[in-house]
C-alpha cells in the first residue's frame, strides 16, 4: 500500500493485459503483479493512498463476461464497505470497450468513481505508458469532479490522459498510443497538469434502464451470443446453421452486425427471421459509428424490414457492447419482450 497523507483511499485491481507483462521465452507475456504496477509509478504517493490488489493475471482475450461480473461484484462489496473513494481497473486494453461496459451496467447505482485504465506499451518497450495512465486513472477516481458525478458518469477509461465514458469508448487503433477514442459522442473530459476536467456528462438513461434489469442474479454459466458480420460476398451459411439448430452448444442469442443504418442482403433475410422467431436478434452497425435507421427504407433487407420480422435495432450501441448486454440480460432471465424495450432505449 502506497499512503499518501490527507489523500482519498483508492482500491487498485490488476487484471493482467501489457500493463502487466513481463519478458518471456519468445515475447511479452502476463506476469506482474498489482504491486509491482504501482510500485513503478513515481508521484502516486502524492496523489492518494492506494492499496492493490493480483485479480488476476491474463492477457485480456483470456478476460471473461463470468470474470467481470465476479469483479463488479468485488467492487460492490468495497463500495457498500465504505472503505475506498474509488476504484482503478488494469488490464489489457483489447477489451477494456467491452469490460468496462459490462462494468458499467452491472454498477449503475455505485456512487464512487471506477475507473479501467491500461497500455498500449509493456513495461519492456522505451517509455511505456502504463505508468503514466495509472497515475491519471488514479488523479481521476480521487478528483473532486469525478467523486460528485460519479452516479452521473459511470464507469470511465481513462487512457492517454483523457477520459471516456465506458458506454461509447472503442479501441480505434491497434498500437498507436491514442488507440482509443469515442466516436459517437467524444470523450467526457480530460487529465491536465494533473488536473480532472470533465467537458459533458454521457447519456446515462439507457444505461440506468439496463441496471434495474440486471439487478438480480445472474446465471453463473455462459449463456452463448453469436455475433455475425455481414458483407457483399456473405453465402449466408453460417445463420442457416444457427437457424436449424446446427451451432454446437447452440447460441442463446444472435448480434448481426448489418451493413450501413441496419441493412442486410436479402438473401439473408428468410434465415434472421427464421432465428428471431426463437432467440432475441439484435441488429448493428458494421461502420461502429452512428444510430441505425428506423423508418427511411423499406425494401426486403431494410431496416423497417427487420423490424417487422421481428430483429431488435441496437440504436447506437457498438456490436461489442450490444453483444456483451445481451449476454448479461439472458443471464438475468429477462424475457424477449424486456430485452426489446431495454434496446429501444438506445434508439
Amino acid at each position: 500500500m502506497y499512503s499518501s497523507a490527507g489523500g482519498k483511499q483508492i482500491k487498485v485491481y490488476a487484471l493482467g493485459g501489457t500493463i502487466a507483462m513481463v519478458p518471456g521465452p519468445q515475447g511479452a507475456v502476463p506476469g506482474l503483479t498489482g504491486e509491482a504496477l504501482i510500485a513503478a509509478v513515481d508521484g502516486l504517493d502524492q496523489v492518494a493512498t492506494v492499496d492493490a490488489e493480483t485479480f488476476s493475471i491474463v492477457a485480456s482475450p483470456n478476460i471473461t463476461i463470468g470474470a467481470v461480473v465476479d469483479l463488479s461484484q468485488r467492487i460492490r462489496g468495497d463500495a457498500a464497505a465504505g472503505r475506498w473513494d474509488g476504484i482503478v481497473v488494469t488490464q489489457g486494453t483489447d477489451t477494456i470497450e467491452e469490460t468496462s461496459f459490462l462494468l458499467d451496467l452491472l454498477l449503475t447505482d455505485l456512487n464512487i468513481p471506477v475507473i479501467v485504465t491500461g497500455a498500449m506499451r509493456n513495461p519492456r518497450l522505451a517509455s511505456p505508458d502504463g505508468p503514466g495512465n495509472i497515475l491519471a486513472a488514479v488523479r481521476v477516481a480521487s478528483s473532486i469532479a469525478a467523486q460528485q458525478s460519479a452516479l452521473h458518469l459511470g464507469v470511465l477509461v481513462v487512457i492517454n490522459d483523457t477520459i471516456h465514458a465506458a458506454s461509447t469508448v472503442l479501441k480505434a487503433n491497434s498500437h498507436r498510443l491514442d488507440a482509443f477514442s469515442s466516436p459517437a459522442s467524444g470523450p467526457v473530459g480530460a487529465v491536465i497538469e494533473g488536473r480532472t476536467l470533465i467537458y459533458s456528462l454521457p447519456n446515462r438513461q439507457p444505461i440506468l434502464a439496463a441496471g434495474r434489469l440486471l439487478k438480480g442474479p445472474l446465471l453463473e454459466g455462459p449463456v452463448p451470443v453469436a455475433l455475425v458480420s455481414t458483407s457483399v460476398g456473405d453465402t449466408g451459411w453460417l445463420l442457416e446453421a444457427v437457424a436449424d439448430g446446427r451451432d454446437e452448444g447452440h447460441y442463446r442469442g444472435l448480434v448481426l452486425d448489418a451493413m450501413g443504418g441496419g441493412h442486410l442482403p436479402e438473401r439473408l433475410v428468410p434465415s434472421v427471421a427464421f432465428i428471431a422467431e426463437r432467440l432475441p436478434v439484435v441488429i448493428t452497425s458494421r461502420t461502429g459509428n452512428g444510430s441505425l435507421l428506423l423508418d427511411t427504407y423499406a425494401y426486403a433487407g431494410s431496416e423497417t424490414d427487420l423490424r417487422d420480422k421481428g430483429v431488435i435495432s441496437a440504436g447506437w450501441l457498438h456490436k461489442f457492447k450490444a453483444a456483451g448486454l445481451l449476454e448479461l440480460l439472458l443471464r438475468a432471465k429477462a424475457s424477449k419482450a424486456e430485452i426489446r424495450s431495454l434496446f429501444t432505449e438506445f434508439n
